[in-house]
């Protein structure tokens, strides 16, 4: 088994070995994974947090020992806790790092971080959403995770990964974890809601907050109304998405 970690800022994961595939998720700087299957320019991977397997550029990442993959999984983990954060590279030069990049590594590629860091410890639930609130008005793009671009489940999962929590990676997964609720009035700010297509298939993800708003995704991060029949925009005077349930994570 090989092994790798993300020693750039953002790298995008792809559905197949193609720079034209679609993009179904991202790598932040100094995440790590194993790689399952390697192809001329490309390699396979299942990420360390969340085991999410797709294909990324073997130009986009370094490799990295068996013993120092499982140490990160053993240590203390240290977040850029910034929106946005700069890292001094082994030649001098400047490279931007979002926040919840993983810091334990920078000495290892020669690098020197001076920002803010945060330990992922466990949270109070209610500091869920005012991480949340860092990431307003971040644009939408599929399969994004940064302020620069995220998309519904990305934010929800990167919003939990900053206070120590783990859930998966897409809505459909999130959505089966947890503890249903029964009606709006139940849930708590950093519940998550979960919103479905006309076929069924949930396909959206929200935070629950007070008094009837939700903060989720959809053009940008942005605060809307949730009611049951599920969010309302009042820009468009009308409801987006159809609520499906309401999840009790943590």
């Amino acid at each position: 088994m090989q092994y790798g970690i993300c020693h750039l800022s953002i790298v995008p994961l792809r559905a197949a070995a193609s720079h034209e595939s679609e993009m179904t998720s991202q790598l932040l700087y100094g995440e790590h994974f194993k790689v399952l299957e390697e192809r001329a320019q490309w390699s396979r991977i299942r990420n360390a947090f969340d085991d999410f397997e797709a294909w990324i550029d073997k130009k986009q990442y370094k490799k990295i020992e068996e013993s120092e993959y499982y140490s990160l999984d053993e240590d203390d983990i240290q977040l850029s806790s910034d929106l946005i954060e700069y890292i001094t590279d082994e030649n001098g030069l400047l490279m931007p790092v979002a926040l919840g990049s993983v810091l334990n590594f920078t000495e290892r590629f020669g690098h020197r971080f001076e920002g803010e860091r945060a330990k992922t410890s466990i949270s109070t639930k209610e500091n869920l959403i005012n991480t949340a609130a860092l990431y307003l008005n971040s644009p939408h793009i599929l399969g994004g995770r940064s302020p620069f671009g995220i998309d519904c489940s990305g934010f929800t999962q990167t919003v939990y990964k900053l206070n120590g929590y783990k859930i998966h990676r897409n809505a459909a997964e999130q959505s089966k974890q947890g503890e249903a609720l029964s009606f709006i009035e139940e849930s708590e700010p950093g519940d998550l809601a979960f919103f479905d297509d006309q076929e069924g298939v949930i396909n959206h993800v929200g935070l629950m907050m007070k008094d009837n708003y939700i903060i989720h995704v959809d053009g940008k991060v942005r605060i809307d109304r949730i009611d049951h029949s599920g969010i309302f925009n009042a820009e468009l005077k009308k409801h987006t998405h159809k609520l499906r349930v309401i999840k009790k994570i943590i």
